[in-house]
């Protein structure tokens, strides 16, 4: 009797700690927009802050200054779009000449290409018939997506985005880049190069702990190394 009451309540147990179970939350699909915004964040305090400094140790105004602060804004929030789409269009196209590569290869030879998605699974430690068994079923689902992720690495959720990363770099340094200028306006004329170096290097530490948060790393290690970094190659972009 204790026996069968066992059997049956096991699967119970088993649906209500699946239920139970809360997600995961995995942050490599951030990967590639954080990649972009924490660029385009770092090099607008940087760069700015270092052309202001430029300007200001050259006794110019205040205004001058400034202007030079902001044409530095824009000229670097185009330049990060540009610079960004143009780069990662070029890995897009990559992607997408293996994937039609590999399209023309499961036409082509589809014998061949299932016992080379059966010898992956092989060497992951499979035996041979049970490899064979998952390419099988793996390509009646989806066979052109088992051969992307499986033999190239590649995932159609985690394809290059020209776009994406161009309006991101471009939003993400026009936000940061108001950092060096706004303690320009906060600073005393005789202290304007200080405060500038000073807010701005408080400025990548904050970034660089909120990175940390984001990407799920620790924040306080994610800070210090970008503090440390930049106080040692202040004008490094």
């Amino acid at each position: 009797m204790a026996k069968a009451l066992l059997t049956h309540s096991t699967p119970a147990v088993s649906k209500a700690t699946t239920a139970a179970a809360p997600p995961e939350g995995h942050r490599s699909g951030r990967a590639g927009w954080l990649r972009a915004a924490v660029l385009g964040s770092d090099d607008a305090i940087v760069s700015t802050a270092s052309l202001m400094i430029g300007v200001a140790a050259a006794s110019a105004s205040k205004r001058a200054i400034l202007v030079a602060g902001v044409a530095g804004l824009v000229a670097g929030s185009m330049s990060m779009a540009v610079g960004e789409y143009v780069s990662v269009s070029s890995q897009r196209d990559a992607e997408q000449a293996d994937i039609a590569l590999e399209t023309g290869e499961l036409a082509n030879q589809p014998d061949a290409e299932l016992e080379e998605l059966a010898m992956i699974y092989e060497g992951r430690g499979l035996d041979h018939d049970l490899a064979t068994q998952v390419a099988v079923q793996l390509s009646a689902h989806d066979r052109l997506g088992a051969h992307l992720q499986d033999e190239l690495g590649i995932k159609p959720s985690s394809l290059a985005r020209p776009l994406q990363a161009a309006w991101i770099s471009a939003a993400s340094f026009a936000s940061f880049a108001i950092i060096p200028l706004a303690a320009l306006l906060v600073a005393p004329a005789t202290l304007q190069i200080p405060v500038i170096a000073v807010v701005s290097l408080a400025g990548l530490a904050a970034l660089g702990a909120f990175g940390g948060h984001l990407g799920g790393a620790p924040r306080g290690r994610a800070a210090l190394r970008v503090f440390i970094d930049r106080a040692h190659n202040p004008f490094k972009s």
